[in-house]
Protein backbone atom coordinates (compact mmCIF):
# COMPACT_ATOMS: atom_id res chain seq x y z
CA UNK A 1 0.00 0.00 0.00
CA UNK A 2 1.41 3.39 -1.01
CA UNK A 3 1.72 6.40 1.27
CA UNK A 4 -0.34 9.32 -0.15
CA UNK A 5 2.29 11.73 1.19
CA UNK A 6 5.00 10.16 -0.99
CA UNK A 7 3.07 8.69 -3.94
CA UNK A 8 3.38 11.00 -6.94
CA UNK A 9 0.80 9.06 -8.93
CA UNK A 10 -1.64 11.77 -7.88
CA UNK A 11 0.17 14.16 -10.24
CA UNK A 12 -0.77 12.06 -13.27
CA UNK A 13 -4.40 13.10 -12.72
CA UNK A 14 -3.69 16.85 -12.86
CA UNK A 15 -5.86 18.47 -15.53
CA UNK A 16 -5.20 22.19 -14.92
CA UNK A 17 -1.51 23.07 -14.66
CA UNK A 18 0.25 26.37 -13.99
CA UNK A 19 3.88 26.50 -15.17
CA UNK A 20 6.15 29.27 -13.87
CA UNK A 21 9.45 29.69 -15.69
CA UNK A 22 12.25 31.74 -14.14
CA UNK A 23 14.66 34.17 -15.73
CA UNK A 24 17.49 31.65 -15.45
CA UNK A 25 15.53 29.37 -17.80
CA UNK A 26 14.27 31.82 -20.44
CA UNK A 27 17.49 33.87 -20.58
CA UNK A 28 21.16 33.07 -21.01
CA UNK A 29 23.86 34.45 -18.74
CA UNK A 30 24.32 37.43 -21.10
CA UNK A 31 20.61 38.34 -20.87
CA UNK A 32 19.66 37.16 -24.35
CA UNK A 33 16.79 34.73 -24.92
CA UNK A 34 17.65 31.06 -24.48
CA UNK A 35 15.95 30.13 -27.73
CA UNK A 36 16.42 26.38 -27.50
CA UNK A 37 15.13 26.12 -23.93
CA UNK A 38 12.10 28.29 -24.70
CA UNK A 39 11.30 26.24 -27.76
CA UNK A 40 11.54 23.01 -25.78
CA UNK A 41 9.30 24.46 -23.05
CA UNK A 42 6.58 25.41 -25.54
CA UNK A 43 6.79 21.98 -27.16
CA UNK A 44 6.23 20.37 -23.76
CA UNK A 45 3.27 22.65 -23.04
CA UNK A 46 1.71 21.79 -26.39
CA UNK A 47 2.19 18.09 -25.60
CA UNK A 48 0.32 18.58 -22.32
CA UNK A 49 -2.50 20.30 -24.21
CA UNK A 50 -2.66 17.44 -26.70
CA UNK A 51 -3.03 15.15 -23.68
CA UNK A 52 -6.18 17.04 -22.67
CA UNK A 53 -4.64 19.28 -20.00
CA UNK A 54 -5.12 23.02 -19.55
CA UNK A 55 -1.91 25.03 -19.11
CA UNK A 56 -1.19 28.57 -17.89
CA UNK A 57 2.33 29.97 -18.23
CA UNK A 58 3.79 32.55 -15.83
CA UNK A 59 7.01 33.81 -17.36
CA UNK A 60 9.80 35.93 -15.92
CA UNK A 61 12.52 37.54 -18.01
CA UNK A 62 11.05 40.83 -19.28
CA UNK A 63 13.29 43.18 -17.26
CA UNK A 64 16.48 41.30 -18.10
CA UNK A 65 15.59 41.08 -21.79
CA UNK A 66 14.67 44.76 -21.84
CA UNK A 67 18.03 45.71 -20.35
CA UNK A 68 19.73 43.83 -23.17
CA UNK A 69 17.51 45.44 -25.82
CA UNK A 70 18.17 48.92 -24.45
CA UNK A 71 21.91 48.36 -24.39
CA UNK A 72 22.36 48.59 -20.61
CA UNK A 73 25.60 46.98 -19.46
CA UNK A 74 24.24 45.87 -16.07
CA UNK A 75 20.86 45.12 -14.55
CA UNK A 76 18.99 48.38 -13.83
CA UNK A 77 18.87 49.53 -10.21
CA UNK A 78 16.29 52.34 -10.17
CA UNK A 79 12.55 51.67 -10.38
CA UNK A 80 12.06 53.88 -13.43
CA UNK A 81 14.87 52.09 -15.31
CA UNK A 82 13.37 48.72 -14.40
CA UNK A 83 9.97 49.87 -15.64
CA UNK A 84 11.53 51.03 -18.91
CA UNK A 85 13.29 47.68 -19.28
CA UNK A 86 10.05 45.84 -18.53
CA UNK A 87 8.27 47.78 -21.28
CA UNK A 88 10.99 47.00 -23.81
CA UNK A 89 11.49 43.40 -22.74
CA UNK A 90 7.86 42.34 -22.40
CA UNK A 91 7.16 42.92 -26.08
CA UNK A 92 10.15 40.78 -27.11
CA UNK A 93 9.24 38.03 -24.69
CA UNK A 94 5.61 37.90 -25.80
CA UNK A 95 6.43 38.11 -29.51
CA UNK A 96 8.70 35.12 -29.21
CA UNK A 97 6.15 33.05 -27.28
CA UNK A 98 3.49 33.97 -29.85
CA UNK A 99 5.76 32.83 -32.67
CA UNK A 100 6.64 29.55 -30.95
CA UNK A 101 3.05 28.62 -30.12
CA UNK A 102 1.94 29.59 -33.64
CA UNK A 103 4.54 27.36 -35.27
CA UNK A 104 3.31 24.42 -33.20
CA UNK A 105 -0.36 25.01 -33.99
CA UNK A 106 -1.16 26.60 -30.66
CA UNK A 107 -2.36 29.99 -29.42
CA UNK A 108 -1.35 32.16 -26.50
CA UNK A 109 -2.58 35.41 -24.96
CA UNK A 110 -0.74 38.00 -22.90
CA UNK A 111 -2.12 38.74 -19.41
CA UNK A 112 -0.41 41.51 -17.39
CA UNK A 113 -1.51 41.86 -13.77
CA UNK A 114 -1.19 44.29 -10.88
CA UNK A 115 -1.81 43.80 -7.16
CA UNK A 116 -5.30 45.31 -7.42
CA UNK A 117 -6.32 42.44 -9.68
CA UNK A 118 -5.92 40.20 -6.62
CA UNK A 119 -6.76 42.47 -3.69
CA UNK A 120 -10.08 43.80 -5.05
CA UNK A 121 -12.49 40.89 -4.77
CA UNK A 122 -14.64 41.60 -7.87
CA UNK A 123 -11.52 42.04 -10.03
CA UNK A 124 -10.14 38.76 -8.67
CA UNK A 125 -13.38 37.00 -9.64
CA UNK A 126 -13.40 38.56 -13.13
CA UNK A 127 -9.73 37.65 -13.63
CA UNK A 128 -10.48 34.01 -12.82
CA UNK A 129 -13.42 34.05 -15.25
CA UNK A 130 -11.30 35.52 -18.06
CA UNK A 131 -8.48 33.02 -17.57
CA UNK A 132 -10.99 30.15 -17.43
CA UNK A 133 -12.52 31.31 -20.72
CA UNK A 134 -9.11 31.45 -22.41
CA UNK A 135 -8.41 27.91 -21.25
CA UNK A 136 -11.79 26.74 -22.55
CA UNK A 137 -10.85 28.19 -25.95
CA UNK A 138 -7.60 26.21 -25.96
CA UNK A 139 -5.43 29.30 -25.42
CA UNK A 140 -2.38 29.38 -23.13
CA UNK A 141 -2.42 32.56 -21.02
CA UNK A 142 1.13 33.96 -20.71
CA UNK A 143 1.09 35.86 -17.41
CA UNK A 144 3.42 38.42 -15.86
CA UNK A 145 3.17 41.34 -13.49
CA UNK A 146 2.59 44.64 -15.29
CA UNK A 147 5.93 46.10 -14.20
CA UNK A 148 5.52 49.14 -16.44
CA UNK A 149 2.78 50.56 -14.18
CA UNK A 150 3.22 48.56 -10.97
CA UNK A 151 6.14 49.29 -8.64
CA UNK A 152 5.28 46.68 -6.01
CA UNK A 153 7.40 43.85 -7.38
CA UNK A 154 10.16 46.19 -8.45
CA UNK A 155 10.42 48.05 -5.15
CA UNK A 156 9.27 45.41 -2.66
CA UNK A 157 8.27 47.92 -0.01
CA UNK A 158 5.26 47.92 2.29
CA UNK A 159 2.57 45.23 2.60
CA UNK A 160 2.40 43.23 -0.57
CA UNK A 161 0.29 40.46 -2.10
CA UNK A 162 2.99 39.28 -4.47
CA UNK A 163 6.57 40.44 -4.67
CA UNK A 164 7.84 38.13 -7.40
CA UNK A 165 6.54 35.87 -10.15
CA UNK A 166 6.88 32.80 -7.93
CA UNK A 167 4.18 34.03 -5.53
CA UNK A 168 2.18 35.44 -8.45
CA UNK A 169 2.07 31.97 -9.99
CA UNK A 170 0.89 30.49 -6.67
CA UNK A 171 -1.94 33.05 -6.49
CA UNK A 172 -2.95 32.30 -10.08
CA UNK A 173 -2.95 28.58 -9.33
CA UNK A 174 -5.07 29.18 -6.22
CA UNK A 175 -7.53 31.49 -7.97
CA UNK A 176 -8.03 29.06 -10.84
CA UNK A 177 -8.25 26.02 -8.53
CA UNK A 178 -5.38 24.42 -10.46
CA UNK A 179 -4.36 20.85 -9.75
CA UNK A 180 -0.62 21.43 -10.14
CA UNK A 181 1.86 24.30 -10.06
CA UNK A 182 5.33 23.68 -11.52
CA UNK A 183 8.06 26.18 -10.59
CA UNK A 184 10.86 25.78 -13.14
CA UNK A 185 14.24 27.17 -12.14
CA UNK A 186 17.94 26.69 -12.92
CA UNK A 187 18.32 24.15 -10.07
CA UNK A 188 16.78 20.66 -10.25
CA UNK A 189 14.84 21.01 -6.98
CA UNK A 190 15.16 22.08 -3.35
CA UNK A 191 18.32 20.90 -1.59
CA UNK A 192 18.93 20.48 2.11
CA UNK A 193 21.92 22.83 1.74
CA UNK A 194 23.42 24.83 -1.16
CA UNK A 195 23.78 22.26 -3.99
CA UNK A 196 27.41 23.26 -4.59
CA UNK A 197 28.39 22.00 -1.12
CA UNK A 198 29.63 18.41 -0.66
CA UNK A 199 26.94 16.03 0.51
CA UNK A 200 24.03 18.24 -0.59
CA UNK A 201 20.93 16.15 -1.23
CA UNK A 202 17.80 16.95 -3.20
CA UNK A 203 14.60 16.91 -1.15
CA UNK A 204 12.19 14.65 -3.05
CA UNK A 205 9.04 15.31 -0.99
CA UNK A 206 8.75 18.43 1.16
CA UNK A 207 7.80 17.58 4.72
CA UNK A 208 8.80 20.82 6.44
CA UNK A 209 12.36 19.89 7.41
CA UNK A 210 14.68 22.92 7.67
CA UNK A 211 16.98 23.63 4.73
CA UNK A 212 19.93 25.97 4.37
CA UNK A 213 19.68 28.09 1.23
CA UNK A 214 22.43 29.64 -0.86
CA UNK A 215 22.33 32.92 -2.75
CA UNK A 216 19.73 33.54 -5.47
CA UNK A 217 20.23 33.60 -9.20
CA UNK A 218 22.23 36.47 -10.63
CA UNK A 219 19.59 36.99 -13.31
CA UNK A 220 16.34 36.58 -11.42
CA UNK A 221 14.93 38.17 -8.28
CA UNK A 222 13.13 35.44 -6.46
CA UNK A 223 15.76 32.89 -5.50
CA UNK A 224 15.00 29.56 -3.84
CA UNK A 225 13.59 31.24 -0.72
CA UNK A 226 10.85 32.84 -2.82
CA UNK A 227 10.10 29.48 -4.44
CA UNK A 228 9.77 27.80 -1.06
CA UNK A 229 7.32 30.47 0.07
CA UNK A 230 5.31 30.25 -3.16
CA UNK A 231 5.25 26.45 -2.99
CA UNK A 232 3.89 26.52 0.55
CA UNK A 233 1.28 29.11 -0.47
CA UNK A 234 0.15 26.91 -3.33
CA UNK A 235 0.07 23.72 -1.27
CA UNK A 236 -1.97 25.44 1.47
CA UNK A 237 -4.52 26.38 -1.20
CA UNK A 238 -4.98 22.74 -2.24
CA UNK A 239 -2.58 22.82 -5.21
CA UNK A 240 0.21 20.27 -5.66
CA UNK A 241 3.53 22.06 -6.32
CA UNK A 242 6.77 20.80 -7.85
CA UNK A 243 10.00 22.83 -7.91
CA UNK A 244 12.20 21.46 -10.70
CA UNK A 245 14.96 22.26 -13.16
CA UNK A 246 13.70 24.01 -16.27
CA UNK A 247 16.74 23.01 -18.31
CA UNK A 248 16.14 19.26 -17.87
CA UNK A 249 14.83 17.45 -20.97
CA UNK A 250 11.09 16.72 -20.97
CA UNK A 251 10.74 17.92 -17.38
CA UNK A 252 7.00 18.65 -17.64
CA UNK A 253 5.94 15.26 -19.12
CA UNK A 254 8.07 13.46 -16.53
CA UNK A 255 6.47 15.39 -13.66
CA UNK A 256 2.99 14.66 -15.02
CA UNK A 257 3.94 10.99 -15.37
CA UNK A 258 4.63 10.85 -11.62
CA UNK A 259 8.42 10.50 -11.89
CA UNK A 260 10.70 11.53 -9.01
CA UNK A 261 11.62 14.90 -10.50
CA UNK A 262 12.41 18.00 -8.45
CA UNK A 263 10.81 18.60 -5.06
CA UNK A 264 7.11 17.85 -4.56
CA UNK A 265 4.99 19.84 -2.10
CA UNK A 266 1.82 17.77 -1.55
CA UNK A 267 -1.45 19.73 -1.49
CA UNK A 268 -3.47 20.12 1.69
CA UNK A 269 -7.27 20.21 1.78
CA UNK A 270 -8.56 22.97 -0.51
CA UNK A 271 -10.46 25.81 1.23
CA UNK A 272 -13.36 27.63 -0.42
CA UNK A 273 -12.71 30.25 -3.10
CA UNK A 274 -13.52 33.13 -0.76
CA UNK A 275 -11.29 31.79 1.99
CA UNK A 276 -8.44 31.23 -0.49
CA UNK A 277 -8.79 34.87 -1.50
CA UNK A 278 -8.84 36.09 2.10
CA UNK A 279 -5.81 34.03 3.09
CA UNK A 280 -3.59 34.43 0.04
CA UNK A 281 -4.63 37.28 -2.23
CA UNK A 282 -5.05 40.15 0.22
CA UNK A 283 -2.61 42.53 1.87
CA UNK A 284 -4.20 43.40 5.24
CA UNK A 285 -4.90 47.09 5.81
CA UNK A 286 -4.45 46.80 9.57
CA UNK A 287 -4.30 44.50 12.56
CA UNK A 288 -6.60 43.52 15.42
CA UNK A 289 -4.86 42.08 18.48
CA UNK A 290 -7.14 39.71 20.40
CA UNK A 291 -7.04 38.09 23.82
CA UNK A 292 -6.74 34.36 24.48
CA UNK A 293 -10.50 33.87 24.78
CA UNK A 294 -11.19 35.47 21.41
CA UNK A 295 -8.44 33.42 19.80
CA UNK A 296 -9.89 30.20 21.18
CA UNK A 297 -13.40 31.14 20.04
CA UNK A 298 -12.15 31.90 16.53
CA UNK A 299 -9.84 28.93 16.03
CA UNK A 300 -11.48 26.30 18.20
CA UNK A 301 -15.11 27.33 18.07
CA UNK A 302 -15.29 28.81 14.57
CA UNK A 303 -17.07 31.83 16.06
CA UNK A 304 -17.26 35.44 14.88
CA UNK A 305 -14.87 37.96 16.41
CA UNK A 306 -16.70 40.19 18.90
CA UNK A 307 -15.48 43.59 20.03
CA UNK A 308 -14.79 42.63 23.69
CA UNK A 309 -12.07 40.23 22.49
CA UNK A 310 -10.00 43.01 20.86
CA UNK A 311 -7.21 44.48 23.02
CA UNK A 312 -5.42 46.67 20.44
CA UNK A 313 -5.89 48.10 16.94
CA UNK A 314 -3.00 48.83 14.56
CA UNK A 315 -3.17 50.73 11.28
CA UNK A 316 -5.70 53.00 9.61
CA UNK A 317 -8.48 51.26 7.74
CA UNK A 318 -12.07 51.80 6.72
CA UNK A 319 -15.05 49.61 7.53
CA UNK A 320 -15.05 46.60 5.20
CA UNK A 321 -11.24 46.38 4.98
CA UNK A 322 -9.33 43.11 5.26
CA UNK A 323 -7.38 42.92 8.53
CA UNK A 324 -5.02 40.51 10.25
CA UNK A 325 -6.26 39.04 13.52
CA UNK A 326 -3.27 38.41 15.78
CA UNK A 327 -2.69 36.87 19.19
CA UNK A 328 -1.00 38.96 21.86
CA UNK A 329 2.33 37.26 21.04
CA UNK A 330 2.10 38.62 17.48
CA UNK A 331 1.08 35.37 15.74
CA UNK A 332 -1.39 35.95 12.90
CA UNK A 333 -4.18 33.49 13.68
CA UNK A 334 -6.80 34.64 11.16
CA UNK A 335 -7.65 37.16 8.48
CA UNK A 336 -11.04 38.63 7.68
CA UNK A 337 -13.24 41.57 6.74
CA UNK A 338 -13.77 44.03 9.60
CA UNK A 339 -17.15 45.77 9.77
CA UNK A 340 -15.87 48.84 11.67
CA UNK A 341 -13.15 51.37 10.91
CA UNK A 342 -9.95 51.68 12.93
CA UNK A 343 -10.69 55.11 14.44
CA UNK A 344 -14.07 53.98 15.83
CA UNK A 345 -12.54 50.85 17.32
CA UNK A 346 -9.73 52.79 18.97
CA UNK A 347 -12.20 55.31 20.37
CA UNK A 348 -14.27 52.49 21.89
CA UNK A 349 -11.17 50.90 23.41
CA UNK A 350 -10.05 54.22 24.89
CA UNK A 351 -13.53 54.92 26.29
CA UNK A 352 -14.12 51.46 27.65
CA UNK A 353 -17.07 50.83 25.30
CA UNK A 354 -17.45 47.08 24.92
CA UNK A 355 -19.80 46.87 21.95
CA UNK A 356 -20.92 43.53 23.37
CA UNK A 357 -22.78 41.31 20.95
CA UNK A 358 -21.59 43.13 17.81
CA UNK A 359 -19.54 41.01 15.42
CA UNK A 360 -16.51 42.90 14.12
CA UNK A 361 -15.50 40.05 11.80
CA UNK A 362 -18.27 37.59 10.98
CA UNK A 363 -17.36 33.90 10.90
CA UNK A 364 -18.41 33.73 7.23
CA UNK A 365 -15.85 36.47 6.42
CA UNK A 366 -12.81 34.99 8.18
CA UNK A 367 -10.16 32.40 7.36
CA UNK A 368 -8.13 30.67 10.09
CA UNK A 369 -4.36 30.74 9.54
CA UNK A 370 -3.02 29.15 12.75
CA UNK A 371 -3.94 26.20 14.92
CA UNK A 372 -5.35 26.46 18.41
CA UNK A 373 -2.66 26.58 21.13
CA UNK A 374 -1.77 23.15 22.50
CA UNK A 375 -2.86 24.11 26.04
CA UNK A 376 -6.23 25.51 24.98
CA UNK A 377 -9.32 23.63 25.99
CA UNK A 378 -11.85 22.47 23.42
CA UNK A 379 -14.93 24.61 23.02
CA UNK A 380 -18.07 22.67 24.00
Amino acid sequence: MTDPATDRAVLTRARRVVVKVGTGVVARADGRLALGRMGALVEQIRALQDDGREVLLVSSGAVGLGAERLGLERRPQSIVDRQACAAAGQSSLMAFYDSLFGRLGGRCAQVLLTEDDFQVRHRYVHLAATLSRLLALGVVPVINENDTVSTVELALTGPTVFGDNDRLSALVASGLAADLLVLLTDVDGVYDRPPTEPGAARVSTWQGAPVRLGSGSSLGRGGMGAKLTAAQVGASAGVHVVVAGGTSPDVLPRILAGHDVGTWFPATDRPSSKRRWLALATAPAGRLVVNAGARQALVGGKASLLQPGVVAVDGDFEAGAIVSICAEDGTEVARGRCDRDADALRADLAGGVSGRGKALVHRDQVVILAHEPADAEETP
